[in-house]
Parts: C-alpha cells; structure tokens; sequence
C-alpha cells in the first residue's frame, strides 16, 4: 500500500483534552498538561509513525496541538486565538475535540463557528467517554450530527486510550500519498530548551494550584549541555509581587519544591544529571506587553520564527 502523510490540528475549547490525546497517539510527552484553562499557548508538533498491515496503509502524521479557543482578552489572549486559525488553514484534515461530560453551551456554538469556511475532513471527538454512559454519548452525537456534517464521529477517552487505534485508522485513510515529513526517532518540533521551560510551567501550575493564575512565563537563560551534567538557569516570569512571594514561599520552599519536581522530568527528557536554578522575576502586566510576548516566544529564542 502506498505511503500516507498529512498534517492533522487538533482543536477543541480549554481543557476539552487536546495535550493529553497529542501525548497518548504519540506515545511521548510533548505537550504539558493540566488542569488549569490556556495551558497550551503555541502550536506544538507530534509525530506518528503509524505502520501497514490488516488493511491500515503505512503512513506519517503531523498532529498540530493548539490552544484552547476562547475569546480573547488581551495580546496573549489574541496570540494564542492566531495560533489556532493559523492550524485551521491549509491543513489535510482537522481533529475537533469536545469534552463531552460537559453540557453544550455558548462556548461549543463559538468553537463550530470556527468552522464555517474550513474545507478540510473534520473528524469530531467526543472525550473523556469513561466517565459517562451510552445514552448520554447517543444524544451528544445526535445533536452535533444536526449542528455540521463531519467526516467521522468517534467516541475516545484520551487518558484511557480507548478509540485511539479507531481514530489512526480513519486519519490515515484520509491522508493523501506523501512523504515522510520527519525521521522515524523525531517525536515533536519543540527543541529541548524549549521543552525544559515547559516542563518547569507545568510544575509552576500544579505545585501553586489556585493561588497563581495561569499568567505566569518560563525562559530559559542558560542551557549548558554536559555528557553527565546539564546546568540549566530558568525564570519564571509573573505580574505582581504577591505572585512572586507565593512562588518562592516561605524559605523558599515553594520554589524548591518546583524545582525539584521539574528536575525529575527534565532529567529523565535529557538523560543526564540536571543542575537547575530557578529565579522569579515581576513583569507587571507581560500579557499585555508585545515586546515582552516577542522576547518569550520560543521560537524568536531559537531564531525558528
């Protein structure tokens, strides 16, 4: 059978479950995760080899993780929105997922709205189906069935892995003839440092649960790669001294703990020892700042934009 390869987004509102099903298919983390909404600020790449056989065609597919759709309220926000759109275009085919425990409401009618002029297959999701019963999923797919024609409606649960090898076999089958985009041991576009930063947000998110907003940064100031040891000099970018304090903690416990947490991530991404220092700087009102947004883009950082 002939080679398949395409580009696949994959959107869906905040938390709807678009990091965790890019990190299942790819079978690697690239894409942190949390519980907290806009986690995901850029789009990501993951790559899946998918093998021939038993009537699957063998095959390359470039997933695009994106954020959350949400309308936005300030230049992050608006960023993060352009990001989406731009994984809207020119794509072979597009993954909407739908967090269906949750009811339907104004934010799922913005979201299709999205959709309007995509000509691309879209392929609806409907996650998180572990935790919810038939019925309920029947009358979920029947009114999506009423609200836009979709190429596939298939039911998964991204932490449980369940209708995964469904959902490679009806994107593949939809790829055109192609070559193989990236080598069979690359798994994602995101460089290393890159993915130290944010290895140490996500810790930031779920050691400091509500008491930080989503709105903290994470640039890496130094990346000094060893054979044994890698030194690695981040910080952590919030608004207001208050978010400083909670961050460092009493002695500098909060801090240490996120650190400590993050070093075991990263070492074990880099397969070296990992001497992390962390520091906590205030840029007040940084989501608001387009110079600041510029200076923390990775791919400004890494000369990829």
């Amino acid at each position: 059978m002939s080679f398949r390869s395409g580009f696949v987004s994959i959107i869906g509102r905040p938390n709807a479950g678009k990091s965790t099903l890019l990190n299942a298919l790819v079978g690697e983390k690239v894409a942190i995760v949390t519980h907290k909404p806009q986690t995901t600020r850029h789009r990501i790449q993951g790559y899946l080899n998918v093998k021939g056989g038993k009537g699957r065609p063998p095959g390359q597919i470039v997933l695009i993780d994106t954020p959350g759709v949400h309308k936005p309220d300030s230049p992050l926000g608006s960023r993060m929105m352009r990001e989406v759109n731009t994984a809207l275009e020119e794509r072979d085919l597009v993954l909407l997922i739908v967090d269906a425990t949750q009811p339907f409401g104004k934010g799922d009618q913005f979201v299709l709205d999205l959709f309007k002029n995509v000509t691309s297959p879209v392929i609806l999701l409907l996650n998180k189906i572990d935790v919810i019963d038939k019925p309920k999923l029947l009358e979920i797919i029947d009114r999506y069935s009423k609200l836009r024609e979709f190429a596939e409606i298939i039911p998964i649960s991204a932490t449980k892995r369940k209708g995964l090898e469904e959902l490679v076999d009806a994107i593949i089958k939809r790829l055109p003839e192609g070559p193989r985009y990236f080598a069979t041991d690359q798994i994602t576009d995101q460089p290393e440092r890159v993915l130290v930063a944010e290895m140490i947000r996500e810790r930031v998110l779920i050691d400091t649960g509500k008491e930080v907003p989503y709105a903290v940064a994470v640039k890496i100031e130094r990346f000094e790669e060893g054979e044994r040891l890698t030194r690695i000099a981040a910080a952590i970018y919030c608004e207001r001294e208050g978010q400083k304090a909670i961050l460092i903690g009493k002695g500098g416990a909060m801090l240490k703990r996120i650190g400590t947490s993050a070093r075991k991530q990263i070492e074990r991404l880099l397969g070296t020892k990992v001497f992390l220092e962390l520091f906590v700087k205030v840029r007040e009102n940084w989501r608001n700042s387009e110079a600041v947004l510029d200076e923390l883009d990775w791919r400004n950082q890494v000369g990829e934009k």
